[in-house]
């Protein structure tokens, strides 16, 4: 009990001592905040103190610089608005100065427009009197011309629009003439070149050929017992051969280039042969018929390198081919052609057009001369309707069409395909009319043979006077021949002009074949 007692008392003890002890302490500190509180007023009074002295020092300063500064620019100030004032004086003076000037220049302005105010009024003075001075005229002029104000300008007008299209017409017909004049002097310079550039040679086309024989001998074994094998070959060749007093030669006479030529070599190879008779004579002319058409192609293949043509149609080749055994006006057709060929490339060379094509149409212009024999219309037409066909360009097409004029050249590639073919036909010795006219007629007489019904071929021979016509022993009968020879003689005689009288020969011949095995 006392035990706890004590513990409670140390305890108690031990609390009161603490809490006095608190206490002490906390005056302590009290005093000791106190006194440093004390210090720091003090310090701050005097940095306080030392601030405002500063500042009274600073300010003083300030105020000395400003009020050096306000000294500084009033005299800069000064010395500016004596520098303006002196510069408005100036002005000043100068604004009187200009003053007196515009003063002295609007009086004299006053002067002249006085003066001038005196000459508009006189000069308004004169011009009334000149108008009426003019109207006195027009009316005068007026009662002496008959015409009124508004009649003479009409007239004056209208002869100064004749004066004009007059003068218009001049000058047109002027620049036309020195145009052509110009033209012309250029279109002789091509074609003057081209011919240079393009000469060639002229031989006329004969109607005979001349076949020699290696002696007089032969001419008996040609003609044949009793005429046999001379018939024989007539018959079938279509030409007639002339068999004279001339030493080793027998002549060969046909309008027809290619029946000519045929009958040429199928006698060479009779000759060459020795075995002459009617059966070896067909032989040989089937032979040579066929040679001929291989030499038509390679003479049509050689024209188109030669021309620099590429890109041909066969059939075109061909026909080109056949061109060498015609004849336009004694001129060879294909030696024409490709002259205009030429010629018509040179000119486009030198104008800057299409070679190309304007050799292609000058080689092909003529094409339709290689079908006239055997179909109707003009060459020209044939040409068209044969270029058509295998498919050749339009301009082509109208080259060919228009080298006569017939229609209306489209392209400058026309135009110089008709220079060119009159260039070739115009060259001296080139052509010749009677020849041509004498074919014609030759053609127009086998053309009215062959249109009636039942005849095979015919040839006109002895130079037009003596028509050669087979029949078809099929159609016609014997008795039927005596009608037809009597209604060709009738339609000769209407539409055919000829010197002297035409022999219209009919054959009719029936044949059999067999053969033994």
């Amino acid at each position: 009990m006392n035990t706890g007692l004590a513990i409670g008392l140390i305890v108690a003890a031990a609390v009161i001592f603490g809490a006095v002890g608190f206490i002490v302490g906390t005056i302590h500190r009290r005093k000791v905040a106190e006194a440093a509180i004390g210090s720091a007023t003090d310090e701050a009074n005097r940095i306080v103190t030392e601030a405002v002295n500063q500042a009274e020092s600073k300010k003083k300063e300030a105020i000395l610089e400003a009020k050096d500064e306000i000294h500084k620019q009033r005299s800069e100030l000064d010395k500016e608005i004596r520098e303006r004032r002196s510069e408005v004086q100036r002005q000043e003076r100068r604004l009187i100065q200009k003053e007196e000037t515009l003063d002295k220049k609007t009086e004299n302005i006053e002067k002249k427009d006085d003066i001038l105010n005196k000459k508009i009024k006189a000069a308004d003075e004169k011009m009334a009197e000149v108008e009426t001075l003019k109207k006195s005229q027009f009316d005068m002029l007026e009662k002496i011309s008959g015409f009124s104000k508004e009649q003479a300008k009409d007239y004056l007008i209208k002869n100064l629009e004749n004066e004009l299209v007059h003068e218009k017409a001049v000058k047109i017909r002027e620049i036309e003439q020195q145009t052509k004049d110009d033209a012309d002097k250029l279109a002789r310079e091509i074609i003057t070149t081209a011919i240079q550039r393009c000469a060639a040679d002229h031989v006329a086309e004969a109607t005979v050929s001349v076949v020699n024989l290696p002696n007089d001998e032969m001419k008996g074994r040609i003609i044949g017992r009793e005429g046999r094998n001379i018939r024989s070959l007539e018959t079938i060749t279509g030409v007639d051969l002339i068999i004279d007093d001339t030493p080793e030669a027998i002549t060969i006479s046909s309008f027809d280039p290619v029946r000519r030529e045929i009958a040429r070599l199928t006698l060479e190879k009779l000759i060459q042969d020795g075995r002459i008779h009617p059966a070896k004579i067909e032989e040989m002319y089937e032979k040579s018929r066929r040679e001929v058409e291989a030499t038509i192609k390679q003479v049509g293949e050689r024209a188109v390198i030669d021309a620099g043509v590429n890109g041909l149609h066969g059939e075109l080749v061909k026909l080109l081919g056949r061109l060498r055994y015609r004849t336009s006006y004694g001129q060879n057709v294909l030696d024409h052609s490709l002259e205009v060929s030429y010629l018509a490339g040179l000119m486009a060379a030198e104008l800057g057009a299409d070679v190309k094509s304007a050799k292609r149409a000058g080689l092909l212009h003529d094409i339709g001369k290689a079908l006239d024999h055997q179909f109707d219309g003009s060459h020209i037409e044939l040409g068209v309707e044969a270029a058509r066909k295998y498919k050749e360009n339009e301009n082509i097409v109208n080259a060919i069409q228009a080298h006569h004029g017939d229609v209306e050249a489209k392209t400058v590639v026309a135009c110089l395909v008709q220079a060119a073919d009159t260039i070739s036909a115009a060259r001296p010795g080139a052509r010749r009319e009677n020849v041509q006219n004498y074919i014609k007629r030759l053609e127009k007489l086998e053309e009215i043979a062959t249109s009636f019904n039942g005849v095979e071929k015919s040839f006109a021979i002895q130079a037009g006077r003596e028509v050669r016509i087979m029949v078809k022993p099929e159609v016609v009968s014997d008795d039927q021949m005596t009608l037809i020879a009597r209604d060709i003689v009738k339609k000769i005689e209407d539409e055919l002009e000829y010197p002297g009288q035409i022999k219209v020969h009919i054959i009719r011949e029936s044949r059999a074949f067999d053969y033994a095995k």
